[in-house]
C-alpha cells in the first residue's frame, strides 16, 4: 500500500535510531599509531556518559579540539569494525532563496576525489577493505558515514579529513557537470517519476513563509540547479564545511586514546571555517486555510493531505504530537482508519507528526478511491476533529504508542551505525547528544492530558495548508479551489558566501601516502543451534545478548508458487486476510495487545513463501508467542474483511500500472517467463483471478500453506534455545501435510538482441532492462556464487563498469547495476536503471558496449584484486545485528547448507583465477543472446532508439505486442 506523505517525509528528514544495552570499553585493533599516553594538546574532554542504573543510553565521551571539531567516542567491542560518522550542521536549511539544492549538490560532489584522493576512489578505498559507506542530506544537516573493518580505522580517517580540508583542489567545471546531471537524475527518478513525489515541495512551499528555510526541497529546485555555477558551490563549501560546524562520531572497536592522536594527526592542523551560530526555533502560522492542487500523471489514487505547523524538535510538545498522530491515525484502531479505511472509502488514511530543528508540522491524510470526492474528504476530516474529545484518548492508545516507540527507540541501537547516528541526530538538532534518557523520561510521563492539550493547541480549530494531489483522469476533482499561490523569494544580494578564500593547512607529514591498515580482525561466523521437531518443522537459533530484543522468523515454502492460474493473487490476499482479527481477538484488539507490550507480528507472502516476522523485546517475548499462536493458528476469516482487502489489493494492482518501474518489472517478467508462468504474475495476481478468489479459497489456502512440514523458522536474541523450546509447543497443532509444489517451466517470449519499447506518456525518466533467462540455480560454492563474483566489477559495486559509465562518468542515471538472481529456481542476469529520457538510447547502447567488453576481453588484474579484497573482507559488517545474523542462518536452513560454506567461499575467492572469471564472462554474458526492455515517453524516445539497429517491437503496459 503506498503511503505517499510519509514516504517523502523520510527521504525528506532522515533520522537514524538506535540502542542501549552496550559494552563500555574497547579494544583496539592493531593500527599504525601506538597508543599515546595522553590526549593530544589542546584537545578538552567536555563529557562523559555511562549507564546509570537501569538507565537506557548510548555510552560516549565528547571531545572538543582546538579548531573547532566535535568528536564523540563510543567504545564497543562486541564486533570488530568501526563506524565514522561526520556529520555538517549544514541542509537545505542554511541555502539562500534561489540557490537551492546546494547542500545536497555537495554531498554529491565529496564523493568525487580530492588533492590527495583520486575521482571515485572514496568508494574504492573503503569498498575493497570490505566496508560499506555513503552520504545523505537533510533539511538541517548533511552527513558522511562509513562502516569498515576496526582495523580499517585509520584509512577512514584519512579520507574524511582529506575531503573537509583539500576537496576544492581537485573541485574541476568537468565533475561539477557530471553531478548536476546525476543530482537531476535523482530528481527525476525520486520525485519527477514516482508517485506522489512533489507531495513534500509542494506541502512545504505553501507551508512556510516565502524565503524561510523549510520553504524549498532539500533536494533543490530544477531552475536553481541549472543556474549554479562552479564558483557558487566552492563558496557554499568555504562558508559550512569547517571542522567548527562539523561532529566527528567514532563508534565500535576503538581505543580511545590512539583514536584522539589519530584524528589529531589528520584533522587537527585543518583551520576552523567562518563562526557559525544555531539557528534559532521560529514558530509558524497561517492566518487562514491555504489550498492548493496539483496533477500527477503517475497515480491512480486522488490524496488529500492537511498540515498544520507545530513545534521544533526539542519542543515539550513534540512528543505528546507524536502521540497524537498515533492515535488519530496510526493504527487500525485509530478513528482515521476506522473512518475511512475500514468502511471501505479509502485505500489509507493516516496522521504523522514530523519535528525539525528549527520547526515542526502534522500531517493528516487519506488516499482516496478513484471517483471519491476529496472536498467530501476534507469535510468529515474536519467534523472527525471537531467531536474529538478527551475521552477519545484511551489508556491503551496511550500505551500502545509508549510500548511500540520505546521498543523502536531500543530496537534502533542494534548496531554502531544506529547509536551514532542517534548521538549525531541529538547533537545537530537540540545539542545534546545524550538526550536519549530525557525523550525516554518524557515519553513514559507522557499523560491524557498532554495529547488533548497538544491537539486544542495545534489543531483545534487552526488553519492547514490543505493539498489535493490528483489524478490525469479527474483533474479537476479538488478539495476546494486554490487559494494560495507561493511567492518567489528574491535572491540574497551581497551574499557573504561570496567573498571567502581558501584555507591553506599546514602539515608535517605526507597527506597522499594512504595510511597502512594493520592486520585483519578475526571474524567468527556467529554459533548457532539448530533443530527439527517430531512434525517436520526445522528450526535454527542464535543467541545475540547486545540488545534485549529477539528476531524470529517463520518461512512455510510455497507463498506465490502454490497460487494456480485461476486464484492468482490468493497467497497476498491471504497473508492480508491473516492481518486482520483472530478467533479470540478483534483486529483492534490484537494490535492494542500487540504495541502495548512493543512488539510486531507481521504475516507476508512472497514469491515462493509465506512469511511471517515476529519482534518483541526479551522480557516481553512469551506474551508475544501467544500472541503469535493465535496468528498461525486462530486467524479469522470474514466476507467483510475479504471484501475490504480484495479491493484494495484490485486498486493497488491498476495503480502499478500508472508507474514505470513496476511496469518494466511485470513486462521483463512476462518477457523471462511467459505469460501464463506464475514467476511472471504479481504478487497481487491478475484483476480476474483476484476477483474470483473466495472466503473459501482463502481458508484452504491459509490451512494448506502454514503447514509444519513446510516451515523454516530462525530465531535470533536475547533468549535461549530451552526457553524457545518450551513457549513453541503450539506449532505441534499445525498441519503436517507436505505441500506439493508445482514444477514452474518458464515459456519466455522474448527474441534475443531485441529491443521492446513500452509507451509511458510523460514519463520523466526511462526504466531500461537488459538480460537473458539463466539456468543456474543458487548454490553457495559453485558455478552461482562464482558468477556473483564475476559480476562484481561489471555491475555489483558502486565503482563497478556499469555504474561508472553510465552515472559518473555521463550522467545518464542516478544508478545502474547488473547481477544474477536465482533461488532453488533458476534466474536471470539483468543489468538495469532508470536514466535521463534523452539519454534513454545512448544508456541502452553502453549498457550493452560494457556487456559485451566483458565477456570478449575479462576482468583486470587491477579488477581482480579489488574483488578479492572487497568481498573478501565483508564478514565483519555481515553478522553485526539480530536480523543480519538471521539472514545468514535463514540462508543456511534454506539450501542446507554445510557448517563451514563461508570457509569454503572465503577459499573460493582468494583462490579464482582470471581465467576461470574470464570464462564465467563468456559463457554467462551471451550478449548476443540478451534481449532489451525500455520503457518511457515513445515520443520523445522513437527515433533515437530506432538508429541504434535493433529490431524494434513496441509492447503494451501488459506486455502484448502492439501491431
Amino acid at each position: 500500500m503506498i503511503r505517499p506523505f510519509g514516504l517523502l517525509v523520510c527521504a525528506a528528514i532522515l533520522v537514524s535510531c538506535g540502542d542501549a544495552k552496550d559494552a563500555n570499553v574497547g579494544s583496539a585493533s592493531e593500527s599504525t599509531v601506538q597508543t599515546p599516553a595522553a590526549m593530544p594538546s589542546g584537545v578538552v574532554l567536555e563529557q562523559t556518559v555511562s549507564p546509570q542504573g537501569d538507565d537506557i543510553v548510548i555510552p560516549y565521551k565528547k571531545f572538543v579540539y582546538p579548531n573547532g571539531l566535535t568528536v564523540l567516542l563510543h567504545e564497543d567491542d562486541s564486533d570488530p569494525l568501526v563506524h565514522v560518522n561526520i556529520t555538517y550542521h549544514v541542509g537545505s536549511a542554511r541555502e539562500e532563496a534561489q540557490r537551492s539544492g546546494f547542500a545536497h549538490f555537495f554531498e554529491h560532489m565529496m564523493f568525487q576525489g580530492s588533492a590527495h584522493v583520486a575521482d571515485e576512489e572514496h568508494f574504492q578505498i573503503v569498498t575493497e577493505v570490505g566496508g560499506t559507506l555513503n552520504g545523505s542530506t537533510s533539511n538541517d544537516r548533511t552527513n558522511y558515514f562509513q562502516t569498515v573493518p576496526a582495523n580499517h580505522l585509520e584509512t577512514t580517517l584519512w579520507l574524511e579529513a582529506d575531503r573537509m580540508g583539500f576537496l576544492l583542489e581537485a573541485v574541476t567545471q568537468e565533475k561539477f557537470e557530471v553531478q548536476r546531471s546525476t543530482v537531476k537524475n535523482e530528481r527525476g527518478q525520486n520525485v519527477d517519476n514516482r508517485p506522489y513525489g512533489l507531495v513534500y515541495e509542494k506541502l512545504v512551499s505553501a507551508l512556510y513563509p516565502s524565503g524561510h528555510a523549510y520553504s524549498w526541497p532539500v533536494i533543490g529546485y530544477p531552475e536553481d540547479l541549472d543556474a549554479a555555477t562552479l564558483e557558487d558551490l566552492k563558496h557554499f563549501f568555504l562558508r559550512w564545511y569547517g571542522p567548527n560546524n562539523a561532529t566527528l562520531i567514532v563508534a565500535g572497536n576503538v581505543d580511545e586514546m590512539a583514536t584522539l592522536a589519530l584524528i589529531d594527526k589528520y584533522f587537527g592542523s585543518i583551520p576552523r571555517g567562518p563562526g557559525v551560530e544555531r539557528a534559532l526555533a521560529s514558530e509558524v502560522a497561517l492566518d487562514a486555510d491555504r489550498y492548493v492542487s496539483y496533477v500527477d500523471q503517475n497515480i491512480r489514487f486522488p490524496l488529500l493531505v492537511m498540515s498544520y505547523p507545530t513545534v521544533h524538535y526539542g519542543d515539550p510538545d513534540r512528543i505528546p504530537l507524536e502521540a497524537l498522530a498515533s492515535i488519530l491515525g496510526g493504527g487500525k484502531n485509530s478513528p482515521f482508519y476506522q473512518e475511512f479505511v475500514l468502511s471501505n472509502r479509502a485505500i489509507d488514511a493516516s496522521a504523522s507528526h514530523e519535528s525539525l530543528e528549527l520547526s515542526g508540522f502534522f500531517v493528516l491524510e487519506a488516499q482516496t478511491y478513484q471517483g471519491a470526492s476529496l472536498e467530501e474528504f476534507e469535510s468529515d476530516i474536519r467534523e472527525l476533529l471537531s467531536s474529538f474529545s478527551l475521552d477519545d484518548i484511551s489508556d491503551d492508545a496511550l500505551e500502545m504508542f509508549k510500548g511500540s516507540t520505546e521498543a523502536n527507540l531500543i530496537n534502533g541501537l542494534e548496531s554502531v551505525r544506529g547509536k551514532a547516528s542517534r548521538l549525531a541526530m541529538y547533537d545537530y538538532l537540540i545539542d545534546n547528544p545524550n538526550y536519549l534518557p530525557q525523550e525516554i523520561a518524557q515519553l513514559r510521563s507522557l499523560s491524557k492530558e498532554d495529547v488533548y492539550r497538544v491537539f486544542e493547541k495545534y489543531l483545534r480549530d487552526e488553519p492547514a495548508v490543505v493539498l489535493s494531489v490528483l489524478s490525469k483522469e479527474e483533474p479537476d476533482a479538488v478539495a476546494a479551489q486554490d487559494n494560495f499561490t507561493p511567492a518567489v523569494a528574491m535572491r540574497v544580494v551581497d551574499s557573504t558566501l561570496d567573498d571567502l578564500e581558501p584555507r591553506p593547512v599546514a602539515d608535517t607529514f605526507d597527506r597522499s601516502t594512504r595510511p597502512v591498515s594493520g592486520a585483519a580482525p578475526l571474524v567468527d561466523v556467529p554459533p548457532f543451534w539448530r533443530t527439527e521437531l517430531s512434525n517436520g518443522a526445522k528450526i535454527i537459533g542464535s543467541v545475540s545478548t547486545e540488545v534485549p530484543t529477539v528476531a524470529i522468523s517463520l518461512e512455510f515454502l510455497g507463498g506465490h508458487l502454490l497460487n494456480d492460474q485461476e486464484n492468482y493473487g490468493l497467497a497476498q490476499l491471504t497473508a492480508a486476510m491473516m492481518n486482520e482479527g483472530t478467533t479470540s481477538l478483534s483486529a483492534e484488539e490484537f494490535e492494542t495487545a500487540l504495541e502495548k507490550l512493543g512488539s510486531q507480528i507481521r504475516v507476508g507472502a512472497s514469491r515462493d513463501r509465506m512469511n511471517v516476522d515476529v519482534r518483541a523485546l526479551s522480557r516481553n517475548l512469551v506474551p508475544t508467542l501467544a500472541l503469535l499462536e493465535q496468528r498461525l493458528l486462530q486467524s479469522e476469516f470474514t466476507q467483510e474483511n475479504l471484501d475490504r482487502l480484495r479491493r484494495q489489493q484490485l486498486e493497488s494492482l491498476e495503480a502499478s500500472r500508472e508507474q514505470p518501474r513496476a511496469i518494466a518489472d511485470e513486462v521483463y517478467g512476462k518477457l523471462l517467463y511467459g505469460f501464463d508462468n506464475p514467476l511472471a504474475i504479481p504478487l497481487s495476481g491478475l484483476s480476474e483471478t483476484v476477483e474470483a478468489i473466495s472466503l473459501e479459497d482463502i481458508k484452504e489456502f491459509a490451512s494448506r500453506s502454514m503447514s509444519s512440514q513446510a516451515l523454516e523458522m530462525v530465531v535470533v536474541g536475547d533468549v535461549e534455545q530451552d526457553t524457545i523450546m518450551a513457549n513453541i509447543g503450539f506449532l505441534d497443532g499445525m498441519s503436517v501435510d507436505a505441500i506439493p509444489m508445482a514444477l514452474v517451466e518458464a515459456n519466455g517470449t522474448a527474441s534475443a538482441n531485441t529491443l521492446y519499447l513500452v509507451d509511458k506518456p510523460g514519463a520523466a525518466q526511462s526504466e531500461i532492462r537488459v538480460g537473458y533467462l539463466t539456468q543456474m540455480p543458487y548454490d553457495a560454492t559453485g558455478e552461482y556464487f562464482k558468477s556473483s563474483l564475476m559480476n562484481y566489477v561489471l555491475g555489483g559495486a558502486f565503482n563497478s563498469r556499469i555504474n561508472l559509465n553510465l552515472r559518473e562518468d555521463k550522467g545518464y542515471t542516478y544508478g545502474a547495476r547488473s547481477g544474477f538472481s536465482s533461488t532453488k529456481i533458476p534466474g536471470p542476469f539483468t543489468a538495469s536503471s532508470s536514466v535521463r529520457r534523452d539519454a534513454s538510447a545512448a544508456s541502452v547502447n553502453e549498457f550493452m558496449k560494457e556487456i559485451q567488453m566483458f565477456a570478449d576481453d575479462g576482468i583486470s588484474l587491477t579488477e581482480l584484486a579489488f574483488m578479492r579484497a572487497a568481498v573478501g573482507q565483508r564478514d565483519a559488517l555481515n553478522y553485526e545485528t539480530p536480523r543480519q545474523k538471521a539472514a545468514f542462518l535463514a540462508g543456511v536452513l534454506e539450501y542446507d547448507l554445510a557448517a563451514d560454506f563461508v570457509e569454503r567461499q572465503s577459499e573460493i575467492i582468494q583462490s579464482i583465477s582470471k581465467d576461470e572469471i574470464d570464462t564465467l564472462a563468456t559463457q554467462l554474458l551471451p550478449y548476443g543472446d540478451m534481449f532489451i526492455l525500455v520503457v518511457g515517453d515513445k515520443a520523445e524516445i522513437t527515433d533515437s532508439i530506432a538508429e541504434l539497429g535493433y529490431p524494434v517491437v513496441e509492447l503494451g503496459s501488459d506486455g502484448v505486442v502492439i501491431e
